[in-house]
Parts: C-alpha cells; structure tokens; sequence
C-alpha cells in the first residue's frame, strides 16, 4: 500500500500531516500528543513541513498554530520535489560518468580476436546499438529488409538516434540499404532521418540492390552480423560481434565494392 513516506516523508512528518488533516489547526504541543510524535522532535518536523509547503503556520497566534494544505496541493509539492532530487541526481551521475570516461579507457585491443553473440531479435538490436554507441572513427552500416519480429518504428527510432549521437561524436556514418527498406517504414521516421541527418557533414546514405542480409562495420575492427533463423529465413535468430582485424577487412572490402556500384539515396528513385 502506498505511503507519504513514498514520496519522502518520513515516518514522524507522515504522522504529523496526517494528524493536521484529521485535527485541523493545532498547535505542535497538541499535535505532538494527538500524533504520538515526540515533543522533542515536533518542531523539527513541523518546520520541515511547512518548508515543503505541506504545512501552514499562524505566526500571529499565541502558542503558533498549524494547519495542513490541501492533500492535492501537498501531493503535487511532494512529487514536485522527487522530480527536482531525481534530476539534480541524474546530472550528479551524468557529471560521475563523464570525470570517469578517461579513466576508464578500454586498452586498445585491434589486434585481439574475440567474438560476443546474442540470441533473439530484441538482444540483437540490443546489441548492434551498444556497438555503435562504441564507435570513434567509423560506422559502415550494411541494411538489408528486416525480419517480421522487428518492431520498424521502435528500432528504426533508436538506430537513428544512435547515428545522431555518433555523428556529435565526430564519429563519419556510411549507410548502405535495400532500395525496398524505405516503404517498409512509416513516412514520419523517413522524414526524421532525412531531416536529422541528411544534411550532417560525414553521413551518406545509399542504396544497392546487390544486398542480401545486415551487417556493420565499426573502426575497421569490429563487424557485427545478423543470422537469420535457419528454419525460418524471414525471422532474426542472433546477431554475432565480431573483433578481428582480418574478418574486419574483408568485411570492409564487400562494404566498398557494394558501396561504389551504390546509388545515392536521394536520387535512387530516379535511376
């Protein structure tokens, strides 16, 4: 059952204000009795109320009287105040994380092979957008029809937001799609990325009828695929990280062949 002290009271403040509600105008000796909050606390807590514009005093009575504001009124306040703790803390961590980013540099390991999977449509896009939020230097981005389980909308709007973000990094993206891609999804998220990235210096789209699957090459070094579910060509079964600098080049050459018999993706429509 929900509380006031879920939204930050505590125990003696939640007695406190309840006991006004059920009183009215009473002064801290009264409400310290009726309450059951020690005398030796009951200012505190009073002051700590009225400080949160849950409380209102008389000043001008002798002894002081208080009165509890409105419930939706002290409501609203308390969820107001969460608001305010949870972004003042958001920015602490946001501040953590940025004084940590040197320090935790990964060492750099081109020349080591190592290969991650995962299993399953979300984990794969899961995945592919953690890669991308990795690149420093270059995003190649191979697109090919997706499988029936994606949500186009859902994922779309995050791998658009994950090139955005790379792009403010000074991270050049190279896009190559299937000229069928863009009637799979919605004229707005079309639009977005025309509007969001189109015009951004190092980002070029293109299209190639010579794509058959999905992968991305990040840095040179890193190539993430998609498998299709063997049993089921139309369904994504996995999608399959891989660092090694040899598959990495060759990944990149088929990248650069397609790349060169591509067409912009502006002018796609008129070739």
């Amino acid at each position: 059952m929900a509380s006031l002290r879920d939204l930050g009271l505590s125990e003696y403040e939640s007695q406190a204000y309840r006991t006004l509600l059920n009183h009215g105008s009473t002064t801290a000796k009264e409400l310290s009795s009726t309450s059951g909050v020690p005398m030796g606390r009951i200012y505190d807590v009073l002051n700590g109320l009225e400080s949160g514009g849950l409380v209102r005093s008389q000043a001008a009575s002798r002894p002081k009287k208080y009165v509890a504001v409105e419930p939706e009124a002290a409501l609203d306040r308390l969820v107001d105040a969460r608001k305010r703790e949870l972004d003042q803390q958001a920015e602490r961590y946001e501040a953590v994380a940025a004084d940590l980013v040197g320090d935790l540099d990964a060492a750099n390991t081109v020349n080591e092979q190592f290969w991650t999977a995962a299993v399953g449509p979300e984990e794969t896009v899961d995945l592919l957008l953690e890669r991308l939020s990795a690149a420093d230097d270059r995003i190649r981005h191979v697109a090919g029809l997706p499988s029936e389980q994606v949500d186009l909308g859902v994922v779309g709007e995050r791998a658009l937001d994950a090139f955005e973000a790379a792009l403010d990094r000074g991270v050049s993206v190279s896009v190559l799609i299937d000229p069928a891609l863009p009637d799979t999804v919605s004229d707005d998220l079309n639009k977005a990325y025309e509007d969001r990235l189109s015009d951004r210096p190092g980002y070029e789209a293109r299209v190639s009828t010579a794509i058959d699957g999905t992968f991305t090459l990040v840095d040179d070094v890193e190539v993430c695929i998609e498998v299709p579910n063997p049993l089921d060509p139309g369904e994504t079964f996995a999608m399959i990280d891989f660092k090694d600098a040899a598959f990495a080049d060759d990944a990149r050459d088929v990248f650069d062949k397609q790349w060169t018999n591509s067409t912009p993706l502006d002018h796609h429509t008129d070739a």
